[in-house]
């Protein structure tokens, strides 16, 4: 999918990514690597993010990075299709932030990135395009913007982090072959 600036489709990112690429002190990294697509988040994500400053004081540069844009779901379509996805996903305070990206997901004709494996089998079941932090990484290898053993430090970074990904950095390239994102 191509946006109308012919560019890659624009990405919509949840806290899950954005959290752990700031607490491994990557975000420049995660800037590079999307260099060319069009990156939004929520109000909500950025009000999640900015409830855990206090503890992890790296979140709070997550809301001035000027390649990401905030999506507020003001409009009334935009609180209609946030409505549409409380009641999809589930409207505790841990699921609000997948809603609104979802949301703003459809909104934008985007791909909506999370690592919450129930919430990203929910927006595909209503056919949202939908990928975790891993298939970023699997993109970035296959643009050459990564290499496999770059992709495997950053997973490493992350995890350290307290990311909970499905593979560790030395069993990145195995598993993303295996599931065929390489």
């Amino acid at each position: 999918m191509t946006d109308a600036g012919g560019g890659a489709s624009p990405l919509v990112l949840d806290a899950t990514c954005l959290s752990h690429f700031a607490r491994a002190d990557r975000l420049d990294v995660l800037r590079d690597l999307l260099v060319g697509r069009r990156c939004w988040t929520t109000e909500v994500v950025i009000a999640e993010l900015n409830r855990g400053v206090a503890d992890y004081p790296l979140l709070g540069y997550v809301s001035g990075q000027e390649w990401l844009l905030i999506d507020a779901l003001d409009s009334i379509a935009g609180i209609r299709l946030y409505d549409t996805w409380l009641r999809r996903v589930g409207s505790t305070d841990r699921d609000q932030g997948e809603a609104s990206v979802f949301a703003a997901a459809e909104q934008q004709g985007a791909t909506a990135i999370t690592d919450d494996r129930r919430a990203a089998k929910v927006g595909r079941f209503h056919g949202l395009d939908v990928h975790g932090t891993i298939w970023l990484l699997a993109g970035a290898c296959r643009q050459e913007k990564l290499t496999l053993g770059g992709a495997g430090a950053l997973i490493d970074a992350l995890r350290a982090a307290d990311h909970r990904l499905p593979c560790t950095g030395a069993g990145f390239a195995s598993y993303v072959r295996q599931h065929g994102l390489l």
